[in-house]
């Protein structure tokens, strides 16, 4: 006698699983409910529109389309060979994307080649658009902006001493054969914090103290001082004039230029050699500390979305992802927003 299953078969179990994920929260469903991919897809084919053959052949998928396949990419910290496969083997994804009933998924390099083609031009242009519907939603800065850097670590190089002198000297090894070359970042750097050596690049923001948006980004690579980018994503736009940064920000001219302009300097003060802050300083800078605290909570939230290590080679690329960063932790801010029923004000 054959033992008793607690499996049935059905010729609609995939509209059963479908109801059942409605039931229990997709929440690629609510990031479809409350953004508008269509002009998110449209200010990406301003900044590079669709390449249109004479000759016919196959043409492209839907600019929509491609762009929510990077929004999972990065949500989900996916390369392009697991974006193909999960693109086949989930049910959410294939959904979210709309390929339900596409007979074919636009395969790794599909993806790769979509990437290239818009460029760092195109993932600024995804920051923008997601930015423009969180304006019209009514969030603008509020409250003061904080500005922060984050290192962006990359997959480190193993070069020997000889190697590294010649790269630094713009020069190339003549043992690199060319699948060598095309695995070795020349572009990223070393830096130190803290006492460590770390590879990489640098992500600078400018986040409004109310609602933790990213309002401006600079990317650059990891030796690179914070300080240099405080003017390329300073905001002129908050609503508040005080202007929040950490010890590695203040300067006599750059206090002076926010006295000028009419900001309140709420850089934290840092100590010199023979020269230590006073107890009146070091209160100043804890009392500053309070609200700087914010925006570590968007670099915590990054973090979440699956890390931030690269997994690519060469700026240009790194320069990609970092706003693809930026972008997709905006989009879910809005989410956020509009599913605990935030309101502007």
């Amino acid at each position: 006698m054959k033992p008793r299953s607690a499996i049935k078969t059905d010729l609609f179990a995939n509209e059963l699983h479908r109801k059942k994920i409605d039931t229990l929260g997709d929440p690629l469903a609510e990031i479809e409910s409350y953004i508008d991919f269509v002009a998110l897809a449209a200010e990406v084919d301003r900044i590079a529109p669709r390449p249109v053959s004479v000759q016919g052949g196959r043409p492209a998928y839907p600019t929509e389309t491609m762009v929510r396949i990077l929004v999972l990419k990065r949500l989900y910290t996916l390369s392009d060979e697991q974006m193909e496969y999960q693109l086949l083997d989930r049910m959410s994804y294939k959904r979210f994307c709309g390929l339900e009933s596409a007979t074919n998924i636009p395969d790794r390099t599909t993806v790769w080649t979509f990437e290239n083609r818009i460029g760092e031009a195109g993932a600024k242009a995804l920051f923008d658009g997601v930015s423009a519907q969180l304006l019209q939603k009514g969030f603008i800065a509020r409250g003061g902006q904080i500005i922060d850097a984050t290192l962006v670590p990359a997959p480190r190089q193993h070069n020997s001493r000889g190697e590294k002198a010649l790269v630094e000297q713009g020069a190339m090894p003549a043992g690199w054969k060319p699948a060598k070359r095309r695995q070795k970042d020349l572009d990223a750097t070393w830096t130190k914090k803290h006492g460590k050596s770390h590879f990489g690049y640098k992500l600078s923001i400018n986040v409004d103290s109310k609602y933790k948006i990213i309002r401006k980004i600079e990317t650059d690579t990891a030796s690179t001082h914070d300080s240099q980018h405080f003017d390329n994503v300073f905001d002129t736009v908050n609503t508040s004039r005080d202007v929040y940064a950490d010890r590695g920000y203040p300067s006599a001219e750059r206090e002076a230029w926010l006295k000028e302009n009419g900001f309140r300097n709420q850089i934290q003060r840092k100590g010199q050699r023979n020269k230590p802050l006073s107890d009146c300083q070091q209160r100043r800078n804890t009392r500053i500390a309070r609200t700087r605290a914010r925006v570590e909570h968007v670099f915590g939230a990054i973090d979440q979305m699956g890390g931030k290590l690269l997994r690519t080679i060469g700026r240009a690329r790194a320069n990609f992802a970092m706003t693809m960063m930026a972008a997709c932790y905006n989009l879910k801010r809005l989410v956020y927003f509009q599913k605990a029923g935030v309101k502007a004000f």
